[in-house]
């Protein structure tokens, strides 16, 4: 096989495994029939119109919606601080910050959502929906350190010491001349963390409690009594709101280079 021919069959092969599976649940969810199968039977849109309806769905994407902007934007608060520190800085713990800081993301998920539940059922202080916020803002966090770090390490300090000789003091050069020029990075940001906290699920099935659960854990815990089309549809809904998310902060932003 020449080298051009295994570069397609790798391309293929790589293609089917990332698209495969999202292509049979985008067939599968115009299935006519109440039973999930692929390739359908036949084009109806019911199914799509059944899970727009479903008051459970509803409320968990609001649910869903609403801890995923926080996290984010709770994550960017404590991120942006912690990265600028360590790309500035030089003090002693500073490999130990940075350690701590992508522990959440290198731990599997049930163990940090079995650490999580811990740590609150010893506390027991917040309520079932503020441990899912704070649950899903340590998961994000280093996501969110990560990248606004490589926009930091990309922007000169020179700019900073420019700004600092014309009479500004840190803090002011800190919101005036570093934030403007590492928006594109705390976009990205943002965006990366809401989806990671959006599907989030091991963390969420350790935290949700009786009438709070996020989408994800709603749609698991349906498919456990229901097999049939409205959680394929309900997932190319989740599938296109994503893609077209990404989509447009890919035009505008030219996010790639940040994550």
């Amino acid at each position: 096989m020449t080298q051009s021919k295994w570069l397609v069959f790798s391309l293929v092969v790589a293609l089917s495994i990332m698209l495969g599976p999202f292509l049979i649940i985008f067939f599968a969810s115009f299935e006519p029939s109440s039973t999930l199968r692929f390739p359908p039977t036949g084009f109806t849109l019911s199914w799509f119109k059944k899970v727009i309806g479903m008051s459970m769905f509803q409320k968990s994407l609001l649910l869903s919606l609403r801890i995923a902007l926080l996290a984010s934007f709770l994550s960017l608060l404590l991120g942006v601080p912690t990265a600028y520190a360590t790309s500035r800085y030089d003090f002693k713990g500073k490999r130990l910050i940075e350690l701590i800081s992508t522990s959440p993301s290198i731990v599997p998920g049930m163990v940090a959502g079995l650490a999580l539940l811990r740590f609150f059922v010893l506390l027991r202080i917040f309520s079932i929906e503020t441990t899912l916020l704070i649950g899903h803002t340590a998961i994000v966090l280093p996501y969110a350190i990560r990248s606004t770090l490589a926009s930091l390490v990309n922007l000169p300090i020179s700019v900073e010491e420019a700004a600092q000789s014309l009479g500004a003091n840190p803090i002011k050069s800190f919101f005036l001349v570093v934030l403007p020029n590492i928006k594109v990075g705390m976009i990205s940001a943002f965006i990366m963390t809401f989806i990671i906290s959006f599907n989030e699920v091991p963390v969420s099935l350790f935290l949700s409690g009786p009438g709070v659960n996020t989408l994800p854990i709603v749609m698991m815990t349906y498919m456990e009594y229901y097999y049939n089309p409205s959680i394929a549809a309900l997932s190319t809904l989740l599938i296109g709101l994503t893609l077209v998310i990404v989509l447009i902060a890919q035009k505008l932003l030219g996010i790639s280079k940040f994550v």
